[in-house]
């Protein structure tokens, strides 16, 4: 008996060992997986779009079969907030969309990766929009655009053909837009803000709806020579006779009621709600804007945005682009990269995502077909977002833009709300930008 326990015992032994043996040799010869590279690929939610995304992802891991994508997304805020504390951790997505404004702060900060010597080897420059808006003073680039927010004059037809206003184009100054503005303004008796008797406290057609600084202020102190920073992005240049000049513009527009200003907007389920909800005939938008104003069936077009008192135009752009982590490994880099490349440089996929109308493509080609130009959805003139690229610039971008934008834009709304002269919001806003440059650079 003793004997059989001992054979059944030896021969279930010499079993184990030689399954233990057969995976130690399996392990050591390599799985199937053994070549594929796992990037995990992180994107902000855009309702709709992430079903898009998702299927070029798909498609792109057929086409690149070692190559595993992870995905990683949130809603706008919350993606960008546990994106920083990734960061901090060291363990970021190895690939992720970024907001334009945002690109600055993650190269100067460490977290990018420099793709200078990959753009140089494998794209033609002069066949892509936005390269330039992620290249810093050094001539170094740290993102690729995955698509381009770039600003124009949104006007509602409706609006101007019932007062009688003939469309705004490409020769309107910031003046001609305020004269106008003042016919489409109606208080709640119907009289304009050019009429006497007009009360401005009870306004309920404005003229432009203004907000922000990409949909704001910048464009108008940039197109009448001024600004918030130098070329260096060290230093404010807040204090100066060209930004006093387009402030009390702007100022004087809101003083009149032709242009929304700060309280205002919070009778607004939303802040760009106004020309949407066709309360307001003309808004400073970004290409996305188009998608609420199709939604909701406004008669619109757009048109160049207007020059200042020399001729100066200005359009705010925000490349929304693609970073590779600066901490992720060689290969997993490389792999990412090869989703760049995909993205940018295969029509299908510009094709298939500039159908979704959120941006202007970035591939010239695709952006100059009749896919983009001749969609059949409006604006009908979207010749005009590409024609802005000629004299369009980026919001003073840099590490800490986030922060300086708020300083100013606190000081600016008091001037806005008559709550402080325009020479004292400009003197604060200059000292108070200057310091959060000042902490970070110098401390750098």
């Amino acid at each position: 008996m003793f004997r059989l326990w001992l054979a059944a015992s030896l021969l279930i032994f010499l079993l184990v060992l030689s399954g233990c043996s057969g995976a130690k040799e399996k392990a050591s010869s390599g799985s199937s997986d053994s070549d594929t590279t796992e990037i995990t690929l992180g994107f902000y939610s855009s309702g709709s779009a992430d079903d898009k995304m998702n299927e070029l992802i798909k498609k792109f891991e057929k086409q690149h079969p070692d190559i595993k994508v992870k995905t990683q997304n949130a809603p706008y805020q919350q993606f960008f907030q546990k994106l920083d504390t990734q960061i901090a951790g060291g363990n970021a997505p190895d690939v992720w969309l970024s907001d334009g404004v945002f690109v600055q702060k993650y190269a100067e900060r460490g977290a990018a990766k420099d793709l200078t010597d990959w753009i140089n080897k494998d794209l033609n420059k002069d066949d892509y929009y936005g390269l330039d808006f992620n290249k810093d003073s050094d001539g170094k680039y740290w993102a690729v655009p995955q698509g381009i927010q770039i600003g124009a004059l949104f006007y509602n037809k409706d609006m101007f053909d019932k007062a009688g206003v003939d469309y705004p184009d490409e020769n309107w100054t910031w003046e001609d837009l305020k004269k106008a503005g003042a016919k489409l303004t109606l208080d709640t008796s119907g009289k304009t803000a050019d009429e006497s008797g007009f009360k401005t406290n009870s306004v309920k057609q404005y003229g432009l709806t203004f907000f922000n600084i990409t949909e704001g202020w910048m464009p108008v102190l940039k197109s009448y020579g001024g600004g918030v920073l130098d070329e260096d992005l060290r230093n404010s240049i807040v204090d100066s006779p060209e930004n006093k000049e387009a402030v009390n513009y702007i100022v004087d527009g809101m003083d009149r009621g032709i242009f929304t200003d700060p309280s205002d907007l919070q009778a607004f389920q939303s802040p760009m709600s106004p020309f949407p909800s066709q309360t307001a005939a003309m808004r400073i938008g970004i290409y996305a804007r188009a998608l609420a104003a199709n939604e909701t069936g406004v008669n619109y077009d757009v048109t160049v945005l207007p020059k200042g008192p020399d001729g100066k135009r200005f359009s705010p752009v925000i490349a929304n682009s693609w970073i590779i982590s600066n901490s992720t490994s060689d290969a997993k880099a490389k792999a990412a990269w090869e989703w760049i490349k995909y993205w940018v440089s295969n029509d299908e996929v510009q094709k298939e995502w500039a159908a979704l109308g959120e941006a202007v493509p970035v591939k010239k080609s695709v952006a100059n077909s009749d896919l983009f130009l001749n969609s059949g959805e409006k604006p009908e003139n979207k010749q005009a977002f590409l024609d802005s690229f000629d004299f369009a610039g980026t919001l003073d971008v840099n590490a800490v833009w986030s922060e300086w934008v708020k300083k100013f834009g606190d000081n600016i709304d008091r001037a806005f709300l008559n709550e402080t002269s325009v020479d004292k919001a400009l003197k604060e806003a200059d000292k108070e930008v200057q310091k959060v440059l000042d902490e970070f650079y110098q401390n750098k």
